[in-house]
């Protein structure tokens, strides 16, 4: 059986607030409408840079997972901190999530 495809994302940024939430979404919308779906490929974002952020960092991951799922692929996130990891949980999101 042949391995997914993994396809990357842009990295979350250092911040990730409401400030920044819209324009990441569209950052990830734009890298996902230039190539063609591929069921079972994976989208990875890195996430070890994000330091500073709040429930809208939750929000435009959770759009993103939308998007992503809408083509049939899978998202990951790789190095997801760990008060991220918390918020998530929190808010009941975090099998949403998949590190």
């Amino acid at each position: 059986m042949p391995s997914a495809t993994v396809r990357s994302l842009p990295a979350l940024p250092s911040a990730l607030t409401h400030e920044q939430a819209h324009a990441f979404v569209l950052s990830c919308t734009t890298a996902m409408k230039a190539v063609q779906p591929q069921p079972g490929a994976v989208w990875a974002i890195e996430a070890a840079e994000l330091s500073h952020f709040d429930s809208a960092a939750l929000a435009a991951l959770l759009a993103v997972h939308r998007l992503v799922k809408g083509r049939g692929e899978t998202l990951q996130l790789a190095a997801m901190p760990q008060r991220l990891h918390d918020l998530a949980t929190l808010y009941g999101v975090r099998d949403l999530l998949p590190t």
